[in-house]
């Protein structure tokens, strides 16, 4: 059983930019499938941040 969570921080970079860490465009394009359109795409990956650990967290002002 996998006991270690991935925390990804919202809101993430609107787009890549040159310089960015492997880890800083993993985040974005984390952050973008978060904000599909579309439901179906929402639940589908929902349900892979439920298989791998993964929870999404709104940043605080």
């Amino acid at each position: 059983m996998m006991t270690e969570i991935v925390y990804v921080n919202l809101p993430g970079p609107e787009e890549p930019n040159p310089g960015m860490t492997g880890g800083e465009l993993l985040h974005g394009f984390l952050a973008e499938l978060h904000r599909a359109p579309n439901d179906d795409t929402r639940a589908f990956v929902n349900a892979l941040c439920g298989k791998w650990n993964v929870r999404y967290r709104e940043g605080k002002d």
